[in-house]
């Protein structure tokens, strides 16, 4: 288990007020150093497109909700847009030899066969 490669998940939340969603934006596998710098080349370059007719946006802010969550807010003239990325380990998967099945690190055959 300590020789297996990290696999890492860069989450997108978009919405308004209460009604958020979360998606998987990218997956990745690497160090949690090499996973960081991916997220923050994606925070960093999040609304930089210019609009169709070239005219670039009014402000773009950038804050940190903490070292592994970032909130981007971009201001155009037509419209606002806010994303939240969020940087996730992945910790269980029963499809993976690696890793337990469930967050505690419990497998499903533990337990099998006790009354």
């Amino acid at each position: 288990m300590e020789n297996a490669v990290p696999h890492w998940a860069i989450l997108r939340a978009t919405g308004e007020a209460e009604v958020f969603s979360d998606t998987i934006y990218r997956e990745l596998e690497g160090s949690e150093a090499e996973a960081l710098a991916a997220m923050l080349d994606i925070v960093d370059t999040f609304g930089q497109a210019a609009s169709e007719k070239k005219r670039l946006r009014q402000r773009r802010q950038v804050f940190r909700v903490s070292e592994r969550k970032y909130l981007v807010r971009v201001h155009n003239w037509y419209k606002d847009e806010e994303a939240l990325f969020t940087l996730a380990e992945l910790i269980a998967d029963n499809q993976n030899e690696d890793l337990p099945d469930t967050a505690s690190g419990s497998t499903e055959d533990q337990g099998a066969g006790q009354a």
